[in-house]
C-alpha cells in the first residue's frame, strides 16, 4: 500500500521532504509532480525500481527514462554539453524540457541510448520537485507517469493513488499538475531537433 503524503506546491513540508527521500533511498518508487504532468521517479542505481518502472508503463528496455536534475551543472556531469548548447540549457531551464544529450561515464549504461550514448535531462520548475533533488543530492531518474492505453499523462494525484496504490512506494499530492508533457530537443547533434512537442513552446527555441 502506498503511503500518500499532501505536500504544498509553493512551500513544501521539509519533514514529508525528507521522509520522501527516505522512502527513495529505501528502494521504492515514487509519483511526484512536476512543472508537466506528475512523474514516476526512483534512485539512479536502482536498477529493480526501474524495472517496476517500466512495468508500471508499459515500455521495454529501448524506452530510456529521464535524469531530472537541480540544476546545469548537475547536468554538466551526466551530460557533455557544448559551448552551443549551454546557452540554449541557460535560457530554458528550468522549465518544462527534455534536452537529450550525449552521455558521460557517470552514466549507468542501462539508462543509455545503446548505439547513440545518449540521456535525456532535465530540469522541472516546480517547487517540490526542486526540494525532493535538493534533499537526495542527486538526480531522479525519471518517467513521465502515463499509464498504458491512456492519451495524456496522469494530472490527479487521487486518481493515481486509485491506480497504482499496490504499485509504487508514495505518492506526492501538491494538486492537479498540467496534462501536457515536456517538449523533448535532441542537442546531441549539431543543431536542435525537436523530437516531441509537449508544454516547452517552439517560439522560445528559435
Amino acid at each position: 500500500m502506498s503511503q500518500y503524503f499532501e505536500i504544498h506546491p509553493r512551500n513544501p513540508q521539509i519533514r514529508l521532504i525528507r521522509r520522501a527521500v527516505e522512502i527513495l533511498e529505501a528502494g521504492e518508487v515514487i509519483a511526484y509532480p512536476t512543472d508537466s504532468s506528475y512523474a514516476l521517479g526512483c534512485l539512479i542505481g536502482n536498477k529493480t525500481a526501474m524495472e517496476r518502472i517500466r512495468r508500471i508503463r508499459r515500455v521495454d528496455d529501448k524506452h530510456k527514462l529521464t535524469l531530472v536534475c537541480r540544476d546545469l551543472s548537475e547536468i554538466a556531469t551526466y551530460a557533455k554539453v557544448d559551448n552551443w548548447a549551454y546557452r540554449l540549457l541557460k535560457l530554458h531551464t528550468p522549465g518544462p524540457f527534455t534536452f537529450i544529450l550525449r552521455a558521460t561515464h557517470e552514466v549507468p549504461r542501462r539508462l543509455q541510448h545503446p548505439k547513440r550514448k545518449t540521456i535525456g535531462v532535465r530540469v522541472p520548475d516546480h517547487r517540490i520537485a526542486h526540494a525532493l533533488l535538493e534533499e537526495l543530492s542527486e538526480p531522479l531518474m525519471s518517467a513521465t507517469l502515463m499509464l498504458p492505453g491512456a492519451d495524456l499523462p496522469e494530472t490527479d494525484a487521487h486518481e493515481i493513488r486509485e491506480r497504482l496504490e499496490h504499485d509504487i512506494g508514495l505518492i506526492i499530492d501538491s494538486g492537479a499538475c498540467s496534462p501536457d508533457p515536456t517538449t523533448v530537443v535532441d542537442l546531441s547533434g549539431s543543431a536542435p531537433e525537436i523530437i516531441r512537442q509537449g508544454r516547452g513552446s517552439l517560439e522560445e527555441l528559435q
